[in-house]
């Protein structure tokens, strides 16, 4: 929430909507059901059933939000914000952090934060509309993330960052964004073809968050000036 209130107010607290979007996440994750942390919900069977129900009602479920079900509606806002496993908040919360700060900071707070929204809500929007009759509950970050690197690539693509590439056995190696991020787009790309109709790991979410949020950063951007200097080395991975 911090995030959030700093934005409104115009502080020049830095990349205050990112720091805030990664804490909520994490502080979210570790009080609920998935951490394995939270004693109030129990061991085996219990805990099982505590995040289906957790699940259930944050996250996205196509078939409820195509029938515009009222509550659903909000779904794809409150998915944002929550993960299914340890890898796949912290995955998210890294990428986040390494391509969220510059993005914010060219952006505005306040900007970057109905930016960040929208790219994610329509991102699970078009996934859900593409499996319309799944039951499949849809959560996590990804595609609002997804939005942030399409607007990265844009914004800065003269930028250099520290990556992980699992075909060059890992080793950290400095790479133009713009080559780290192309490569991100062809394995979303290729592992959606190959996800089959049915849902799964939402790779179209991907690609729709990383269209939306490249499309909106030439719009809003291309006629101002864009960063054409090496900007600062970040670190990251090779995949949210």
């Amino acid at each position: 929430m911090i995030g959030w209130w700093g934005a409104v107010r115009g502080a020049a607290s830095g990349p205050a909507v990112t720091y805030g979007t990664i804490a909520v996440c994490c502080v979210a994750f570790v009080l609920g059901p998935v951490s394995g942390l939270n004693p109030v919900y129990g061991t085996g069977d219990a805990l099982l059933t505590a995040q289906s129900t957790y699940f259930e009602r944050w996250g996205v479920i196509p078939a409820e939000l195509m029938s515009s079900t009222p509550g659903a509606l909000l779904t794809p806002l409150t998915a944002l914000f929550v993960h299914g496993s340890w890898l796949h908040l912290l995955g998210n919360m890294l990428f986040l952090y390494v391509f969220g700060a510059m993005a914010e900071e060219r952006m505005g707070q306040l900007e970057f934060g109905l930016f960040y929204l929208g790219c994610g809500y329509v991102a699970l929007l078009a996934y859900a509309a593409a499996n319309a009759g799944s039951e499949q509950t849809l959560v996590g970050a990804s595609g609002a993330i997804s939005g942030v690197l399409g607007a990265f690539l844009y914004l800065f693509p003269k930028a250099r960052v520290t990556s992980l590439f699992p075909f060059l056995f890992f080793l950290p190696l400095r790479f133009p964004a713009w080559i780290v991020l192309i490569f991100w787009f062809v394995l979303q790309w290729l592992a959606a073809k190959g996800a089959g109709s049915g849902p799964g790991v939402a790779y179209l979410a991907h690609l729709v968050g990383f269209g939306a949020g490249f499309l909106y950063a030439w719009g809003r951007f291309r006629q101002g000036t864009r960063v054409k200097a090496q900007a600062a080395a970040t670190e990251g991975e090779s995949q949210p």
